[in-house]
């Protein structure tokens, strides 16, 4: 597919970091997941050429193919036209000077939002080492695993194999019940991104929340990072903190201040957000959109 607007997958990858090569291409990336609909899991390889075309291998989905395919652009937001991003840079200088910083870079997103949601449970009150650890073995122990270039890459599991689990090697009971929930919750479609994106942003957090163990601040992670919301801000400090340094503000705004703010963004505003928050915490943004500002020992990865 040719990308609507700029794209750089290079620019991404060093920004949002994180994912696996093939061991014969190392500017290529690796996407292994469960594929929504919940039939198959698929391991998808992403390039870039040099005219700006991204072409890829689907790998083991079958008949899935292009919906693995669809999700895996999804996950790189490149379902979303974004030909008029650049135009924020005339309604608003200091979003401007992030594009030209960071390169129009679109928001990573999680593979699927039932993969932000065990993400987030993984991760509570964790170091970042011990949930990658814990999501590996759940990946390796039960996971469907892809043989590409001779390399072994492999998948989350899927929902049904994660709710039958009763006992899972660095999990306690109660984080395994939450995940059971999380496994029921994308079974049932309560947590498909493409019904998500349309519900209201206040109907879906509701449903979010309604998860064992799912708070305000996790639910606008699933929801926005896992999802893939374009045009909304989420409504936490570590956005008015990002609002605060960039636009050289005394004291903290408040969220309505800048939600008046982020008109100006329309209609990409949650991309003008992911820009304010990579300058906030520096470029390891693929850990800062997801963190918690008061607790950088607790910072989770995306």
């Amino acid at each position: 597919m040719t990308p609507k607007g700029p794209f750089d997958l290079a620019r991404s990858r060093q920004f949002f970091g994180g994912w696996a090569s093939p061991p014969t291409d190392a500017e290529a990336i690796v996407m292994a997941f469960p594929v929504e609909g919940w039939r198959t899991s698929a391991a998808v390889v992403v390039r870039q050429e040099r005219r700006g075309r991204i072409v890829g291998d689907v790998h083991g989905a079958g008949r899935e193919a292009p919906r693995a395919w669809q999700q895996a652009l999804a996950t790189l937001s490149l379902d979303v036209d974004g030909r008029s991003f650049s135009a924020l840079s005339r309604r608003d200088a200091v979003i401007g000077g992030l594009q030209r910083r960071y390169g129009l870079t679109r928001p990573t997103l999680f593979l699927s939002p039932y993969e932000a949601a065990t993400h987030f449970v993984l991760s509570h009150r964790r170091s970042i080492a011990q949930s990658r650890a814990t999501r590996a073995r759940l990946a390796e122990e039960h996971g469907d695993p892809f043989e590409i270039d001779g390399a072994t890459f492999h998948a989350f599991p899927q929902p049904q194999v994660l709710r039958k689990l009763r006992v899972a090697r660095g999990l306690d009971a109660e984080r395994l019940t939450r995940l059971c929930g999380i496994a029921d919750a994308a079974l049932d479609g309560t947590l498909d991104r493409k019904r998500l994106r349309g519900l209201s942003i206040e109907r879906a957090l509701v449903e979010i929340r309604s998860l064992r163990g799912i708070g305000e601040f996790f639910a606008q992670g699933i929801l926005f990072r896992g999802a893939g919301i374009v045009d909304d801000i989420t409504k936490d400090e570590q956005l008015r903190l990002a609002v605060q340094r960039a636009y050289g503000m005394g004291e903290l705004p408040d969220i309505s201040s800048v939600e008046h703010l982020a008109e100006k963004w329309r209609p990409y505003r949650m991309w003008a957000e992911v820009l304010l928050v990579l300058q906030l915490f520096g470029e390891g943004g693929r850990h800062a959109v997801v963190s918690r500002p008061r607790d950088r020992r607790r910072t989770v990865d995306g």
